[in-house]
Parts: C-alpha cells; structure tokens; sequence
C-alpha cells in the first residue's frame, strides 16, 4: 500500500478516474431507487462503497503532504457528475408521461392515428381552452422513446403544447415495465 502514499502521475489517475467512476455509479445508483428498483441499487451500492472506500481513503492518506489530491478528488466529483447525469439520460430508466394539448382538428386525429401506427398508446380527452375545443392527449411510454413521441408530435403539430413528466408507478395499460 505504499504505491499510494507516493506522489506519482498513477496515483493521481488512480483518484481522478476512481472518483469518477464512483460519482458516476451512484448517480445511476440513486436513479435506479428512486424508478423502484431498489434490489439493482442495493447491488451497486456495494461496488460504490467499495470503491469510495479505496479513493478517500488515497486522498486522506497524503493530502497533508500532497495537496494536488484534493484538487484532483474534486476535479473528479464534478467530472463525475457530469457524466453520472449524461449516462443515466442515454440508459433513460423508467416510464414517462406525455401530454399534448392541441387544437382539435383533423390534424390532431391525424396525430392520434399515426402515434398509435407508432406503437404508442394514446388516451385522447376533450377539453376547453381559453381559444376553443381543445384536445389533451395523453401518452405512457417508455423514457427512451421520449425524443421519438416528441419529435413525431412537433412535426405533425407545431402548435402544440407539450409536457413531459416523470411516472414512478404505472399499473396495467399498455406500457409494460
């Protein structure tokens, strides 16, 4: 263990990609229980520990006499962040929920036609707005097909209003988990 008392370049990689590993995995961690999947974030929990473990425990071991650790150490816990947030967007656990509210028209049946063509299960109600009839359509689908629903609205409906939410618990319909 004197490998990691020393001052050398492999000590500082060591830190800086060790913390953003760490920082990345607990970012995907913390997703992964608050989605409900609290078996998968117990398991990388461990591996978190583990390695939070290991990298503190090189930066309190000679920051007295080598500052750059703690520069390095936090350098890497924004790095971390960063790419934490990146890579949970790209894995994009869990459901959504979509909203469209438009004017109701041919176009807007015509939209309902064609997400559903899409695979996507569409819930149409009727409502007023401050203008006239309005449709709101509501949408449940996987977190990974947001961009798909959502570019596929604003090209057949420019004018529409569109809001996107996180969905914790969704219980039968046609999106299953």
């Amino acid at each position: 263990m004197e490998f990691f008392q020393e001052s050398s370049i492999w000590v500082y990689l060591f830190i800086f990609l060790g913390k953003i590993l760490e920082v990345t995995v607990s970012i995907v961690r913390i997703v992964l229980i608050n989605r409900g999947e609290r078996l998968k974030g117990s398991i990388i929990a461990l591996f978190e520990m583990s390695l939070w473990l290991f990298i503190t425990g090189t930066v309190l071991a000679g920051f007295q006499n080598d500052f750059k650790r703690v520069l390095i150490f936090a350098a890497a816990f924004a790095v971390g962040n960063y790419l934490g947030s990146w890579l949970e967007d790209k894995l994009a656990f869990g459901l959504c929920s979509v909203q469209v509210i438009a004017t109701e028209n041919t176009e807007s049946q015509k939209l309902v036609l064609l997400l559903r063509e899409r695979n996507f299960a569409v819930t149409v109600l009727s409502g007023k707005g401050k203008d006239g009839d309005r449709e709101l359509m509501v949408l449940h689908i996987k977190r990974k097909r947001i961009k798909e629903a959502v570019e596929l609205i604003k090209t057949n409906l420019e004018q529409a209003v569109i809001v996107v939410n996180d969905t914790k618990v969704m219980h039968g319909g046609f999106v299953k988990k």
